[in-house]
């Protein structure tokens, strides 16, 4: 073992030893949030995020017990680590403690059961006040006292306690032993890993009037229920599923309340990280506690856009006879847009909700649908379902089902026809597209209008419907099992 090393063994003993002696106790010192010097947070999708915290605090040379206020109530201790970026030199930790143990009213009568405390009685005529010496017996579900030679439930005045005990506190706190090399103020960063940090994307589209383009504004919710505020903070995020280790957490609770507060409109600056994006906030920003907060995430115009009018079909059907297959079929509608440069877009967008507009007739913005995207990289097609058609119908019925050759248990040979009768109100001709789900080995034999077979186990037919008019497609099938 060298020289060095062992040095440094005997040192850690040392004070770990002087530390937790009775004799060697030394006073706390507590580091608040007017010694933070910088703050940075990362925020992932899955309610985690990396939060680094520097503060510049002044040490004893040696042994120190440093108490850190105000981390995050949901901090997860054991990825805690506090180091000195400015005197590294013989800066080493003995011990971390996490203090979530909140200083209120129940948990200070809690910590006493046991202990002697004092109550306050008021006369209620003159209002003069008598002092009790009491002992506090149970605190659970109500108040059992001793007074003098009785015991009483619940409280006969107010309750004045010597102290507050040491391991109550009035915000969460990380305390760590640790020895310091200097004496100087020095530059310490405290980086952890925390709940109660979520982020999610939002996304506003405006339709044109003729539905060939949209305008696109995206917008990242930040919500904050970590039980901390993080004051002038550099943000990012990151987008994409991060594998997590699973483990049983501590529930330190989670506060309920929550504010809703729009900021500017910072712009996001991407970038890639390993196999995620990351997003940086142009500039510092304030999530505080128990706050909802919206910055911009982008916005792109006149993005080109296909309007398409789907009707999907089944496999069921081509195995057995069924005649009618149904009236008034919903017909869905669909709007498509590519992630690229030239179409006004081109970064990869977060998942989340894309909730899309049109203006009416007197130019006030209405809802017409809205679809959740996932993780979308650049050069990718985003495809939005916005609802089913009013004034575009289907009724679809079997004409023919023949079981045309039996060649054993696992080989059938069945033939079908269909019809498909596909009706518009609208003044303007729309074109639908039918696609059949087809089992087995499948050709089609005869048709009204020519299929596309856009994977092996789909037949797509383009169909054009006339404005207030109707066509129907027909088509023979032999699939093979």
């Amino acid at each position: 073992m060298s020289r060095a090393k062992a040095r440094i063994i005997l040192a850690v003993i040392s004070v770990f030893l002087f530390l937790t002696s009775a004799a060697g106790a030394v006073e706390e010192k507590r580091s608040t949030l007017e010694d933070q010097t910088s703050l940075a947070v990362t925020i992932y999708n899955q309610d985690l995020a990396l939060v680094k915290d520097q503060r510049k605090v002044k040490l004893d040379s040696g042994p120190n017990r440093l108490a850190c206020r105000d981390v995050s109530a949901l901090i997860r201790p054991e990825t805690a680590l506090l180091r000195s970026l400015s005197h590294p030199e013989d800066f080493f930790l003995i011990e971390q403690n996490f203090d979530f143990d909140l200083l209120t009213p129940q948990k200070l009568l809690e910590k006493y059961v046991g202990k002697n405390v004092q109550v306050i009685k008021s006369h209620p005529q003159t209002g003069a006040e008598t002092t009790l010496d009491a002992r506090v017996l149970a605190a659970n579900g109500g108040v059992v006292l001793r007074i003098g030679d009785r015991i009483e439930t619940g409280i006969p005045g107010r309750i004045v306690y010597p102290d507050v005990p040491e391991n109550l506190r009035d915000r969460p706190t990380l305390v760590t032993l640790l020895n310091s090399g200097t004496d100087k103020p020095q530059q310490l960063e405290l980086s952890y890993l925390t709940g109660g940090l979520s982020w999610r994307a939002d996304y506003v589209a405006e339709l044109s009037p003729g539905d060939d383009s949209l305008d696109l504004s995206g917008w990242v919710t930040l919500t904050n229920q970590s039980g901390a505020t993080y004051g002038d903070a550099r943000m990012q995020l990151v987008a994409g599923d991060v594998h997590r280790a699973e483990e049983v957490m501590m529930d330190y609770g989670v506060m309920e309340t929550r504010a809703m507060v729009k900021a500017e409109a910072p712009r996001m600056a991407e970038e890639a990280l390993f196999e995620y994006h990351l997003y940086t906030l142009d500039r510092p920003t304030t999530i505080r506690e128990n706050q909802t907060k919206q910055v911009a995430l982008l916005n792109a115009s006149a993005i080109p856009v296909k309007k398409e009018f789907l009707l999907k079909g089944s496999d069921y059907y081509y195995r057995s006879s069924y005649g009618d297959l149904g009236q008034k079929l919903k017909v869905g509608v669909y709007v498509e847009f590519e992630n690229r440069e030239e179409a006004g877009l081109g970064m990869p967008l977060p998942k989340g909700i894309v909730r899309v507009y049109k203006k009416d007739s007197a130019g006030g913005a209405q809802f017409v649908g809205e679809d959740r995207i996932d993780h979308t990289p650049k050069n990718e097609d985003i495809r939005l379902k916005l609802g089913d058609a009013f004034d575009v119908t289907a009724a679809k019925k079997q004409t023919v089902f023949e079981k045309k050759a039996d060649y054993g248990p696992y080989e059938y040979v069945f033939e079908s026809a269909y019809e498909i009768k596909l009706k518009n109100a609208k003044k303007e001709t729309v074109t639908v597209k039918v696609m059949e789900p087809m089992p087995g080995d499948w050709k089609v034999l005869t048709e009204s209008h020519p299929h596309a077979r856009e994977a092996s186990g789909t037949a797509v037919w383009e169909v054009p419907v006339p404005a207030e008019g109707e066509t129907v497609l027909t088509y023979r099938v032999e699939v093979r099992f």
